[in-house]
């Protein structure tokens, strides 16, 4: 494991990316996506009284599966790193309580997958951990709630807002393994270029997206065109368009290999998801289920993994605060 440039890590020994499992509610079932993943539910509250307590399910349930798949007994998995996008991160907790498995409860908004395998990579490349679970979950009722404006109001969506995608996302990495290899990681750093529109999330957190990106390719001399593709997590229609911009008034054409997992997951026109996907999930499910399967069967061999992130909440929206963004990249290849 050794530094390079400003902010990415390399490893000399990468992590496989053992197994996945995605859980993903009605809506994203009815997506065109939907043959990808694991689980599809039919019912947002899924048996439960509360959107918060079928949020915990799901994300339980998700762990369970990928545990099952992995074929690894939940003994030897040696750290679990989870997050969602409640206040205190209660979904991971009281989802995972019972799973007996050392927890760091981790939180960087929708950023939160993609930084649970940096933070699951560097412990197995150490020798820390021999295997790491890492997940996350978000809900579209909850996160509503919590972040925006209850349901019961009617609230009408801008064009700009996007859908907090229902679901969970689970991996399970090991030291040891046939790839696909979580060969580097580039964390990223906190960039606020003053956006306060919290229905507006695409464009608070393009900034990020791009100078985490640019720092990547900077830092390990590759060009956009060494990835057959470039993801990030929840742009959207609108921050797509601003990072695509961005990036090629600093040189760097991603048009050809770039795509973005709030775009994939849903049908915008039959749907009526205005500027695409959101949430912890919804990179969380469209890598598990869609992308990993690229990768194991060889359709894809090298792609850049980019979580966006807008840490701000109900409370600092109230107070006029802007929104923060960050972004965090890990690279996978066969």
């Amino acid at each position: 494991m050794k530094r390079v440039g400003t902010q990415t890590i390399t490893f000399d020994n990468p992590p496989t990316i053992l197994e996945t499992s995605s859980i993903v509610g009605p809506k994203e079932s009815q997506g065109p996506l939907a043959k990808y993943f694991d689980q599809c539910l039919d019912d947002e509250f899924w048996g439960e009284k509360t959107w918060e307590k079928a949020e915990s399910k799901i994300i339980k349930e998700n762990v369970n599966s990928v545990i099952a798949k992995s074929g690894i007994a939940s003994t030897d998995i040696d750290f679990c790193f989870a997050g969602d996008l409640l206040n205190q991160c209660i979904s991971s907790s009281f989802g995972l309580r019972e799973i007996n498995i050392p927890f760091f409860g981790i939180f960087g908004a929708c950023s939160t997958f993609v930084e649970s395998m940096c933070l699951a990579s560097v412990f197995i490349e150490s020798g820390g951990a021999s295997n790491a679970l890492c997940a996350t979950s978000s809900h579209f009722c909850s996160a509503e709630k919590q972040f925006r404006f209850p349901l019961e109001l009617g609230n009408q969506r801008p064009p700009s807002s996007q859908w907090t995608v229902t679901g969970s996302g689970a991996v399970i990495l090991t030291f040891s393994g046939t790839g696909p290899y979580i060969t580097c990681i580039t964390p990223g750093k906190i960039v606020d270029m003053g956006i306060k529109d919290a229905n507006n999330m695409g464009a608070a957190m393009a900034p990020a997206a791009l100078d985490t990106l640019i720092t990547h390719f900077r830092d390990t001399g590759r060009k956009p065109s060494y990835y057959d593709a470039i993801i990030t997590g929840d742009l959207g229609y609108i921050g797509k368009e601003i990072l695509t911009e961005l990036a090629e008034t600093k040189g760097y054409n991603i048009k050809n290999n770039y795509e973005d997992c709030g775009v994939l997951i849903f049908d915008k026109e039959n749907q009526d998801t205005h500027s695409g996907g959101s949430g912890c999930a919804c990179i969380g499910t469209v890598f598990s289920g869609y992308y990993f399967k690229q990768l194991k069967e060889k359709k894809l061999n090298k792609i850049l993994l980019i979580a966006t992130g807008a840490l701000m909440n109900s409370t600092s929206s109230q107070q006029g605060e802007s929104i923060p963004g960050i972004a965090h990249a890990i690279a996978i290849e066969n």
